[in-house]
């Protein structure tokens, strides 16, 4: 799609179509010129937009009726005499033809008509290569009511004809300001806006506070429309000096810092308006958690008077972190293509998991184009706010409905419950017929948390708000923050963040969270996750004992399903699916999938079947305080008793699993069966005491034997059945042998013992390192907090 022009608000939210709060598209009475409109637009509705002077008609010449032979001194003067008689008579005004000199091509006749004379002119060739997206009503109807002029040579301006009758029915004077050609922003209204506008507030208020002030909206002398697009270009002429100073600031940020991205998007050489930036810093934490990502555009809404847009995501802390930021002017798909395509390049090219935005057509189509592999979804918290807008009415008459509505949305387990929920709650308000409704119901699979529980979106609870949308420069960039304070305010934003990290680091490495439980599991997370999101975990390991898991299905062979639900709560059960062999659950909540920490539902099922410590597949590094390391550790290697407790738990709940299946088929035969049954187990029993006696002399012996023949020379010669062996030219006895393999056996255990210990020595060492470099870089940041607090 190629650029437009486009009547971009900034901080008043409608742009393309897309309202933010104060700020829904307008209604225009009387049309905008129609697509066939080639003599020009009507000076007056434009002057009203952009706050030009509008030239006004001597008292005298007031409440003259029009006439031929009237003299003007100018052709400004007639036209405003003609248009302050169209204002008293009921009608708009405009242009419609004008004859220039063949001399000089000075204009010396103009034609003034009313707005509705002539019909629209459909010109295919100018339609035919475009969509009208918003097509304009018809407004003419072919009047023929006009006044024409010429110049004389003495300069002044004749009328040399003028048709009184009109072919419609004229607009009553409370209805007059609504007319394109009458309406005028006055000198004062311009400074009451403006002071109004300076404080944050958007067109709706600002017109409620005129028409206040003037006593009504007929004496304000024009509409919400003019306001508003007032606004604009007074903000639009103000941000074109301040861009330059964005981009000035850019260059010199990567000047001191090659890793420093920006880029700007031009068209055919022309600047755009478009500015993307990514810090070093934001880059490096992309690498880390970028799996997730939030394109916040909540700050080009009529709250602020920026069009600012941070990408952000969360870290190990659950802390929102920077990965990017873009100036957006032009808020079009092509725009908003770029913008992602070049961030793209700044985060070397790496696509995220998920994207959060909100709720916009166009940018739905931008995502589509560039992360086609990407889960998009709409922000909830915007949905729920906007709702509030819409439904006012409902929310107003049913006190109920935000009630029902949020359970609808936040409290059902399954696509059927919430389909079934949702028409019964549009049934019970009757709102089956609400536009906005339908829109959101249409794209329900993008912002509704049972469609969206497979996915991973960093949150650690489906029914809250996530924390990195809209909130990483909450408490900086407000309403009245324009670009020139903007800088600063953006550094200490960083600052600010980086500081509560760096704390956040401080308090997971130099203090130990309290144990609610002599649980391993428990141990193990304290030792691996952050504070936070081991505050998380523990949360839900605790309620485990809450609940009872109970198994419903054998499934196959090593796949159990378990039913777990909260004791008296038999009526909302969860169903877990567990692999014995491979270790692996799922949930019916889907919990781990949405947010990376194992279930309260999960755990139950690890406790009855006797799981002590997370499986190492179950431990996202991106949780944990290792996350930013740059030496991999494999956490289930760096510690010898959790391996252990996981091989045992595994070969135990093997061993049970068989035994269970082999006395349940045992149980089902005849007393025969029983009986062989019974005996089998006693023989197997009496294998398995052999076996542990065994073990020992067996696996030294074959150790030993092993290591003898690699030791020796030509002269070896391999075991055979006999009761002696010669090795190296010597001839030993069994008994020999045994001291010999036994002395092998120590010296090996002994290696091993030794190798241990190297490995747990070097482990230790990494972790002491990185553990040292995390405490640098805190006594770094603090260092330069405090300089900066005392200049």
């Amino acid at each position: 799609m190629e650029n437009e022009v486009l009547e971009f608000d900034i901080g008043l939210g409608s742009v393309n179509g897309r309202s933010d709060g104060d700020d829904d598209d307008p209604i225009d009475i009387d049309n905008p010129l129609d697509d066939d409109d080639d003599m020009g637009a009507d000076s007056s509705a434009a002057a009203a937009a952009s706050g030009s002077e509008i030239y006004l008609p001597d008292g005298d010449l007031l409440d003259l009726e029009p006439y031929e032979g009237m003299e003007f001194e100018s052709e400004e003067a007639s036209k405003a005499f003609y248009n302050s008689y169209a204002r008293r008579v009921g009608f708009s005004t405009r242009v419609s033809s004008s004859r220039r000199s063949r001399r000089d091509g000075a204009i010396i006749q103009r034609q003034f008509v009313c707005a509705k004379e002539g019909f629209r002119n459909h010109n295919e060739k100018r339609t035919k290569d475009r969509e009208i997206k918003r097509p304009r009503m018809i407004t003419r109807v072919g009047c023929k009511a006009s006044l024409s002029v010429k110049m004389q040579d003495s300069g002044q301006w004749v009328v040399s004809g003028f048709v009184r009758e009109h072919n419609h029915e004229l607009v009553p004077p409370d209805q007059v300001h609504c007319l394109r050609s009458h309406r005028q922003i006055s000198g004062s209204a311009k400074t009451l806006i403006d002071t109004l506008q300076a404080a944050g507030m958007g067109p709706r208020r600002i017109m409620s506070a005129l028409i206040k002030e003037y006593g009504g909206i007929s004496k304000v002398g024009f509409t919400e429309v003019d306001c508003r697009n007032y606004m604009r270009n007074n903000r639009q002429r103000s941000m074109e000096g301040d861009i330059q100073l964005l981009i000035d600031y850019l260059r010199q940020k990567n000047s001191e810092n090659p890793n420093f991205f920006y880029a700007v998007q031009c068209e055919d050489d022309q600047f755009t308006g478009n500015v993307l930036w990514a810090d070093p810093k934001a880059r490096s934490d992309f690498a880390y958690f970028g799996d997730t990502v939030t394109f916040d555009t909540t700050y080009r809404s009529n709250r602020y008077r920026l069009p600012f847009a941070p990408i952000t995501g969360v870290n190990h802390h659950g802390q929102p972190v920077l990965f990017g930021c873009a100036f957006i002017m032009s808020e079009t798909e092509a725009s908003f293509v770029w913008l992602f395509n070049t961030w793209l390049t700044a985060v070397s090219g790496h696509h995220p998991v998920s994207i959060t935005t909100d709720h916009d057509v166009v940018l739905r189509s931008a995502v589509m184009q560039v992360f086609p592999e990407t889960r998009h979804r709409f922000c909830k918290w915007h949905i729920f706010k906007k709702c509030q807008e819409k439904l006012s009415h409902v929310f107003l008459k049913h006190p109920t409905f935000e009630v029902d509505f949020h359970k609808c949305v936040n409290l059902t387990e399954s696509v059927e419950e919430f389909e079934s929920c949702w028409f019964s709650l549009v049934d019970r308000y009757e709102l089956r017929d609400h536009d906005w409704l339908q829109a959101i119901y249409s794209d329900r699979k993008q912002w509704v948390p049972v469609y969206l529980r497979d996915t991973f979106f960093a949150e650690m609870s489906i029914t809250q708000r996530s924390d990195s949308m809209n909130s990483y420069f909450d408490g900086y960039i407000n309403a009245s923050t324009n670009l020139q304070h903007f800088f600063k305010l953006y550094e200490k934003a960083l600052e600010s963040r980086n500081e509560k990290e760096v704390r956040a680091d401080y308090d997971t490495m130099n203090t130990s969270p309290a144990l609610k439980t002599p649980s391993p599991m428990e141990k193990q997370a304290s030792e691996l996750y952050t504070r936070k999101l081991f505050s998380r975990f523990q949360e839900e390991l605790f309620e485990t004992l809450t609940f009872m898991a109970s198994k419903v299905d054998d499934g196959d062979e090593d796949r159990i399903t378990y039913q777990v639900s909260k004791f008296g709560e038999d009526n909302k059960p969860y169903y877990v699916k567990f692999n014995v062999l491979k270790m692996r659950a799922a949930c019916s909540c889907q919990m781990f999938e949405f947010s990376g920490l194992l279930c309260r539902h999960i755990l139950a099922v690890f406790r009855v079947t006797n799981v002590l410590t997370l499986p190492s597949h179950y431990i996202l590094r991106r949780w944990t305080r290792n996350a930013r390391s740059s030496v991999v550790i494999e956490e289930s290697s760096a510690d010898v008793y959790t391996n252990y407790l996981e091989s045992q738990t595994v070969r135990y709940n093997t061993l049970r699993h068989e035994a269970f299946r082999f006395v349940d088929e045992a149980m089902k035969s005849s007393a025969d069966s029983y009986d062989v049954a019974l005996t089998a187990l006693k023989e197997a029993a009496k294998e398995v005491l052999n076996a542990a006696k065994n073990d020992g002399r067996s696996s030294a012996f074959s150790n030993g034997r092993n290591k003898v023949a690699s030791a020796g020379d030509k002269g070896t010669e391999k075991f055979s059945s006999g009761t002696r062996v010669r090795i190296s030219g010597q001839t030993l006895s069994e008994d020999d042998m045994d001291k010999k393999i036994q002395q092998l056996r120590n010296e090996v255990e002994r290696a091993s013992r030794k190798c241990e210990v190297y490995r747990a020595n070097l482990l230790s060492v990494l972790k002491d390192i990185e553990d040292h470099k995390l405490q640098l870089s805190i006594n770094v940041q603090n260092i330069k907090i405090s300089m900066k607090d005392n200049l």
